[in-house]
Formats: C-alpha cells, sequence, structure tokens
C-alpha cells in the first residue's frame, strides 16, 4: 500500500508530549503516530464487534447453540 503524506496541526503541549514519547520509546514521531492510529482502528473493530454480538444476542431460539452445533458437524464426518 502506498503512503500518503499529510500535515496535521496539534498544541505545543501534545507536540513536545508526542516528542516525549517518541525519544522514550525510540521510535520516530512519525511512526508514534502510526501506531496510535492502528490503535484506534484496532478499537473501532473491537467495539463494532462488541455491538453486533449485543444485537444479535439471543436470535438462536432452538437450544444449545453448541450442542446443535456438534450434531451438524458429526453429521458431516459421517458421510
Amino acid at each position: 500500500m502506498a503512503s500518503k503524506r499529510m500535515i496535521i496541526t496539534i498544541s505545543e503541549e501534545d507536540k513536545m508530549w508526542l516528542e516525549s514519547y517518541s525519544s522514550l520509546h525510540r521510535v520516530s514521531v512519525a511512526e508514534a503516530i502510526r501506531q496510535g492510529i492502528r490503535k484506534l482502528k484496532d478499537a473501532e473493530l473491537f467495539e463494532n464487534y462488541q455491538a453486533l454480538v449485543q444485537n444479535t444476542k439471543g436470535f438462536w431460539k432452538k437450544g444449545d447453540g453448541l450442542d446443535y452445533q456438534k450434531k451438524i458437524r458429526s453429521e458431516w464426518n459421517s458421510q
């Protein structure tokens, strides 16, 4: 995937913190920002997953879902 440059404006306080963080962790400021973006994306994916689980909770009304899975899979193996 091709990289793109971006110009952002942050407060002086955030800039100083970012430079300190980068120095402490021995990564460039750009790499620290990339890591932060990845963490935000991961958090968003997790939140979406949690919402999906909550919104679909209770859909299966035919008994124990695990028992059903085992029964179906045993039929696959016997064919």
